[in-house]
């Protein structure tokens, strides 16, 4: 993890989903911010939302500022995402945003679903 920061509760955002984060706020206007949610359902039980928000963070949402880009993930999530890394991959098969979390058994091909334990 030599392009990463570690922040609270080892949910570590990396310095290429941080830059692109704060292109992504730069035009959404002053105040808006990424929330990141788990939510149930998609193809293996449990899937990542990703919201664009202007809200001010709750007491138990955990705050990740880097490079003018701020995530939010709420404290719910947070127990299915302790120790992930949220990540911003370019490649051949394209762009976007992946979230490598040990917590997952199992995950789609989607890269937006995943299963946990029970």
């Amino acid at each position: 993890m030599t392009d990463a920061a570690v922040a609270s509760n080892d949910v570590v955002l990396t310095d290429r989903a941080a830059r692109k984060i704060a292109r992504i706020l730069a035009k959404q206007g002053e105040g808006t911010v990424l929330r990141i949610v788990v939510a149930g359902g998609g193809c293996s039980g449990f899937q990542y939302e990703y919201k664009l928000v202007k809200e001010v963070p709750a007491n138990d949402d955990l705050v990740l500022s880097k490079e003018n880009a701020t995530v939010l993930i709420d404290s719910l999530s947070l127990e299915f995402m302790g120790g992930a890394e949220i990540d911003y991959v370019d490649d051949l098969i394209g762009q976007s945003f992946q979230i490598r979390n040990p917590n997952a058994v199992a995950s789609c091909g989607c890269g937006t679903s995943f299963a946990v334990a029970s």
